[in-house]
């Protein structure tokens, strides 16, 4: 049994009685902290707020609006951002983030934080706090935000069980440890190449996918929404489907084109298994990784704020439930269609949400994981998935999915290209993970 002797004079000052805020290692971390004579990070803030309160009307196009989600440790998914106007944008004006502001995820990835060093117009939506620095290098507030030594002090903070979420005032509670000037500026020398390598990821993932629709002659399409689309009776009928969005000819379009090529169903390529919902009862802090929707991307896996299984519970369900090495793991519910060919060896179970694709024919494996996060699977992913609350992509509809068959010579193209993009960012964590490394090394020597 884990246990601490609190004084009545602490619950005062706290305003807390829950058994997770004055765990050991909290406490611990607490007092290490004031050895070093550190400040709130209240003391560093010039400007603190956070997004808008309530959801706008989004646009098919304008002002870049900014969720929680999208904000990863070093680096911000622009990709899957919505749209404000230009009207809802003048409302926010007092949450539009200016270089080296430092961004924290209120909510969802609760307490990951990174620098905005972008020339974007954009805005924020309630779960993303923007924080001004004042007298600190706002790289290395980030990094220290991002360690063990902030993220144990953000999980303490978090407040709420079903919907947990990090308050203002919370932020502004958390205890920074100011190191040397020089030593700041070294985290933000190797923060910035974590960053630069981020970038040229992305510029190379993007070469792989304008190699893919050259091949097709999608090069420069464009999508457009149409008012209005005739629909016959029996196309209903077959597809079950009354909702007017399905029916838009823009996916039609995009398909036909395809099917014009040589081209196969996603069924006819791969085989297909699900993953498994224990339930959230049996998730824990610590054990087996149990991969969610949210543990993934086209870039890899996420492991910030995951949910772990015990080691009994893994060993049932490894045999049916365990990703491999060179299978492509999709996601079918609230972000359908992300794909990600697993490249090393993972103890983890997959969700409810994530199939597992394994190749039965020959085709480059990096080649077809392009392809459904491209513009082709987009399209139909977004076409097929249907559901109010939470989107869901049905297995029967997934395995309908047009995929291109191009060259053999051009997939292989494709997919070198691909796997520089994935060694460019696996370099970047490596990279954040030092600097993390090196931030928790200055605090544990201070305190020594």
């Amino acid at each position: 049994m884990t246990y601490s002797i609190i004084q009545k004079s602490q619950f005062e000052g706290a305003k807390r009685i829950d058994a997770e805020y004055y765990q050991p290692e909290h406490l611990e971390l607490g007092k290490q902290l004031r050895r070093l004579n550190s400040q709130s990070l209240s003391n560093y803030i010039e400007y603190l707020t956070d997004g808008a309160h309530q959801t706008p009307d989004y646009q098919n196009e304008g002002i870049l609006f900014l969720s929680s989600g999208l904000i990863h440790e070093n680096y911000i998914d622009f990709d899957n951002a919505k749209f404000i106007s230009n009207i809802e944008d003048h409302k926010l004006i007092h949450c539009k983030p200016k270089l080296n502001d430092v961004l924290i995820s209120k909510s969802g990835n609760i307490g990951v934080s990174t620098v905005f060093n972008h020339d974007i117009n954009c805005n924020l939506f309630e779960g993303v706090a923007l924080l001004r620095a004042k007298k600190i290098n706002p790289y290395f507030l980030a990094t220290f935000l991002n360690s063990k030594i902030g993220q144990s002090q953000i999980k303490r903070l978090t407040i709420g069980i079903s919907q947990p979420h990090l308050h203002l005032e919370q932020i502004e509670n958390i205890r920074v440890f100011l190191p040397l000037e020089n030593d700041q500026k070294m985290i933000e020398k190797v923060y910035l190449k974590s960053i630069s390598l981020i970038q040229i990821s992305n510029e190379i993932y993007q070469q792989a996918e304008n190699l893919l629709l050259e091949e097709l002659g999608l090069r420069d399409y464009k999508i457009e929404d149409e008012l209005s689309c005739v629909v016959n009776y029996s196309d209903i009928k077959t597809a079950n489907r009354v909702d007017a969005e399905y029916f838009q000819p823009k996916y039609e379009k995009l398909i036909s084109i395809i099917k014009s090529q040589n081209s196969n169903r996603l069924g006819e390529i791969v085989s297909m298994k699900k993953g498994i919902e224990p339930g959230s009862e049996v998730y824990q802090e610590q054990g087996k990784l149990f991969m969610r929707v949210s543990s993934l991307s086209k870039f890899g896996i996420d492991k910030v704020d995951q949910k772990y299984l015990s080691d009994d519970l893994y060993q049932k369900l490894k045999k049916d439930f365990e990703p491999q090495i060179g299978e492509i793991l999709l996601t079918k519910d609230a972000t359908p269609g992300i794909a990600y060919v697993l490249k090393e060896p993972l103890e983890s179970i997959i969700s409810g949400g994530v199939l597992r694709l394994k190749l039965n024919q020959n085709i480059e494996l990096e080649y077809l994981a392009l392809c459904m996060n491209s513009l082709i699977g987009q399209m139909q992913a977004e076409k097929d998935a249907g559901g109010s609350i939470i989107v869901h992509w049905k297995p029967e509809e997934i395995k309908k999915v047009i995929i291109p068959i191009i060259p053999k010579v051009t997939q292989q193209k494709i997919a070198d290209l691909v796997r520089k993009s994935h060694e460019a960012r696996k370099k970047s964590k490596e990279l954040l993970e030092e600097v993390k490394r090196k931030v928790e090394e200055m605090i544990e020597k201070g305190g020594g």
